[in-house]
């Protein structure tokens, strides 16, 4: 995988010739799969060898997972480490709530021989992995076919709301990582009060994660289901509770026609177009907005990409800068995995 030109990332190890031809170990931990990769590195570029899932939950630590994999795969004397978390990073340690785990970098330098490890906030490490896209991986929802200088803002709803940006320094992108996923859902209309209403009950603090989310779209359909009292099908009920309710609900919105699934699709995509504005205004991201996360992967089809793009300009006095930046839908889904791997290889310089 080699390095986009129209990513120009802030990478300063990648003219050490040092970087070359070293063995990583990457990981992306999620509440329900966890990836890992054996990679290579040289001239640049990164090159997977091997990458394999493990069902997170099944296991009692990270430390068992990278055990395993390194165990499965007869791998020997990796020089460098890698992790990506569904969380805030300070000082090498993590606690992400989903997972239930205290992740530290020096306990897994010390317990298998890593000579550097570094670890990442899963949407920080997903912003270096973007520079390892195809431009085919990217879906213009809004272009004026090449992309602007500016900082970028990434948002992405999937398990959680990841929230990250790149800081435009005059010549390179530098990644950064965001919690403003855990910022305050304003209501605007009064169907949405009443939808505010129904969250602050369960939650108490609303958080855009609380509707931009796996969460937030079962909140946005049983909303509608037990308030606004839309009907559901039965078999429909034992589809979503039995299967993916992400893919069953876009399944049912798209072949069965069923309206309640297609309002809470709506509905998602209107929340997904205003949070996009709040982000892309606090960045000032004139350089751009990438959507990913898995939830806009499994819907991409059903993206209307004019109503999307009018939904995100709307804004008091900003529009004029709005409408001008612009927006792409992510297609691949490993950047976050790729990122931590390349970052770990190049980012510093010895």
């Amino acid at each position: 995988m080699n390095l986009n030109p129209k990513f120009p990332l802030y990478l300063p190890g990648v003219k050490n010739t040092g970087n070359d031809n070293v063995s990583i170990i990457g990981a992306n931990l999620r509440e329900d799969v966890t990836t890992l990769g054996y990679y290579i590195s040289g001239n640049g570029a990164i090159e997977v060898k091997i990458q394999q899932d493990y069902p997170t939950k099944e296991y009692a630590s990270f430390s068992d997972i990278l055990k395993k994999f390194i165990q499965d795969n007869g791998l020997d004397n990796v020089k460098r480490f890698g992790m990506a978390v569904p969380g805030p990073v300070l000082n090498g340690k993590s606690s992400p709530e989903r997972l239930g785990w205290e992740l530290n970098l020096e306990e897994y330098s010390g317990a298998f021989g890593f000579e550097k490890a570094e670890m990442l906030n899963d949407q920080e490490a997903a912003a270096y992995g973007m520079a390892l896209l195809e431009d085919n991986d990217l879906e213009p929802i809004y272009s004026s076919g090449h992309l602007e200088k500016g900082n970028v803002a990434i948002l992405a709803p999937g398990n959680g709301l990841g929230e990250a940006g790149y800081f435009f320094d005059g010549k390179y992108l530098r990644p950064f990582a965001t919690e403003g996923g855990h910022s305050e859902f304003s209501p605007r209309t009064n169907v949405e009060v009443e939808f505010y209403q129904f969250l602050n009950n369960i939650y108490g603090i609303v958080s855009w994660e609380n509707v931009l989310s796996k969460t937030g779209l079962f909140n946005i359909y049983r909303f509608l289901r037990d308030v606004k009292r839309h009907p559901e099908p039965e078999w429909l009920a034992e589809r979503l509770s039995n299967g993916n309710f992400v893919q069953e609900l876009y399944k049912a919105a798209v072949e069965e026609d069923v309206m309640i699934c297609k309002i809470a699709l709506d509905t998602f995509l209107e929340f997904l177009a205003r949070e996009a504005n709040n982000l892309t205004l606090k960045l000032k991201a004139t350089g751009g907005l990438f959507l990913s996360g898995d939830i806009p992967q499994e819907i991409r089809a059903y993206v209307n990409k004019d109503k999307f793009y009018e939904k995100y300009k709307i804004s008091d006095k900003m529009e004029e800068m709005l409408k001008n930046i612009p927006i792409y839908l992510v297609k691949q889904n490993h950047m976050a995995l790729n990122g931590i791997a390349l970052y770990t290889a190049y980012y510093h310089q010895d």
